[in-house]
């Protein structure tokens, strides 16, 4: 659950729902008929419509910004897809897929195909968050496909014009306030209390919500998880993206590859494109970008697009099982398979405006700078904090070149306004005393077991899972065994057998050439 075949870390989700739209017969197979939706609040036409439930739609007005009616009101979109038992709802599950920006309402189908066993008798709740899908947009001029296949020099402009662009407004994007315009729609429904289910970025923004409204919330499930004191220089991440290779070499079966030579091929070719960039142009449906595969964009390759759909279908192709390969062939100077990889990877840029990702992470995220400094300052607070970076604590690949490889963490906030924007989120608020369960593929290089084991230890109440030889938001796998233990989990506070998470198969790797 958390959509398409591109990951950004905190970032714009992967394509989960998407992807398992692609794949399944129909996903919305597994319900009976149609019941009547209501959409008598909304405009016509967008309500969704899912096979075997009734769904409910609405939107609530919110003030952009709190406290400033003066900069306007936003329209944020739920839908409330219902239970299929006769009788009241056991309780109402409020999701979110990632991003920040995923949207979820036109992803109501395939929500009901992963979570078919927990509706029986619980209703879920999908909101839009304000600025995406059916909730009112606020743009700030920069594409997903700009963003994305732009150099870090680029990025850190498109970063500057977005808030130069959204002026005040930029502080109605923030984690608190999505978690409030959740509540908002929660007290409107009279709900007494919501189980949250986050993924990726939701595993962020949950929290957020249960230390906002601790009293509305009954349990939590975070999926593909990371603390709200996350690492500004994206550490776990660098260091899980060697020990997933080694993983995926050692338990391919025949065995494909050596993982330690695998991690070898890597550090190479990561101080190759350092010295010397690859040209690659990339084919979208919006033109050709010619994009410069640099060591940052290969570390963006390997710990997020890499981390995506893996495990989805373990016996198929993926990026990650053929990354050993193509590694190991651009060190002995063929870069052909390394370049297939980025243009295929490359195909997923969209023309979506990215004020909702842009603006939250630069709005929440802790930074290595005081966000009221000058820009000067700002980059001598950077550089410091860069120079302090430990050699190896980066795995194979150089601290700035890593770090240039995220897209929502080291430098690439740098130019984000600090007047009339709000300080960063707080790391360690006080969260209420609810079961949480924490679910993490130990092949996710995006938000590793180190992170997900962090997001646990936010809570006194709750208990870490590894799910063996799955990715990002391990939830993907069509078996439903990791949705079976969230459901079980959110229905009577306890997992029940989680020996499934340890079964699941390996990935197919393609064989490296001795």
């Amino acid at each position: 659950m958390t959509y398409k075949n591109k990951a950004r870390r905190a970032g714009l989700a992967v394509g989960v729902l998407a992807v398992l739209a692609s794949v399944l017969p129909t996903a919305a197979a597994t319900a009976t008929t149609a019941a009547p939706a209501s959409a008598a609040a909304v405009p016509s036409g967008w309500c969704p419509s899912v096979p075997g439930h009734e769904v409910d739609c609405g939107q609530e007005k919110r003030p952009l910004v709190a406290g400033k009616p003066q900069l306007g009101a936003v329209k944020v979109s739920y839908a409330v897809v219902r239970h299929r038992a006769p009788g009241p709802a056991k309780g109402t599950v409020a999701l979110n897929p990632g991003g920040p920006g995923e949207t979820l309402i036109d992803k109501a189908k395939e929500v009901t195909w992963a979570l078919e066993g927990l509706l029986k008798d619980h209703d879920v709740l999908l909101v839009d968050p304000r600025g995406t899908g059916k909730s009112e947009r606020v743009p700030c001029g920069v594409t997903d496909a700009e963003y994305r296949f732009g150099t870090r020099a680029q990025q850190r402009a498109a970063v500057e014009r977005c808030g130069k662009n959204l002026g005040p407004k930029a502080a109605g994007f923030t984690s608190a306030a999505t978690a409030d315009d959740i509540d908002a729609i929660r007290a409107r429904l009279k709900v007494r209390k919501l189980s949250l289910y986050g993924l990726s970025y939701g595993t962020y923004l949950m929290p957020v919500y249960a230390s906002r409204h601790p009293e509305s919330v009954r349990n939590i499930v975070l999926s593909g998880a990371y603390p709200l004191a996350l690492d500004t220089m994206a550490r776990p991440s660098a260091q899980a993206v060697s020990l997933t290779l080694r993983r995926v070499c050692e338990r391919s079966v025949p065995v494909a590859c050596d993982g330690e030579q695998t991690v070898r091929d890597l550090a190479t070719t990561a101080a190759r494109l350092r010295a010397e960039p690859l040209t690659i142009p990339i084919a979208t449906g919006h033109g050709v970008y010619k994009k410069k595969f640099t060591e940052d964009k290969l570390a963006n390759l390997l710990f997020e697009a890499a981390s995506s759909g893996v495990g989805f279908e373990p016996d198929k192709p993926s990026l990650l099982g053929q990354l050993p390969h193509a590694l190991n062939r651009f060190v002995k100077g063929d870069t052909a398979p390394l370049r297939e990889l980025v243009r295929a990877e490359g195909e997923s840029g969209s023309e979506l405006d990215q004020a909702p990702y842009i603006a939250v992470v630069c709005n929440d995220y802790r930074r290595d700078w005081s966000k009221d400094a000058s820009r000067s300052e700002r980059w001598r607070q950077y550089r410091a904090a860069l120079a302090a970076v430990r050699p190896g604590e980066h795995g194979a690949f150089s601290a700035k070149g890593f770090t240039e490889g995220t897209t929502d963490a080291g430098d690439v906030c740098i130019g984000w306004p600090g007047k009339d924007t709000p300080n960063p989120q707080p790391t360690k608020p006080k969260l209420p005393n609810v079961p949480v369960l924490v679910l993490s593929g130990d092949l996710d290089s995006n938000t590793p077991d180190a992170s997900g084991k962090k997001a646990a230890g936010q809570f006194r109440d709750s208990r870490f899972h590894s799910v063996r030889n799955m990715g990002h938001v391990p939830e993907l796998e069509l078996s439903r065994c990791v949705a079976g233990v969230s459901s079980r989990f959110i229905r009577a506070n306890d997992p029940g057998d989680t020996s499934c998470l340890r079964s699941l198969p390996p990935i197919a790797v393609t064989p490296v050439r001795r």
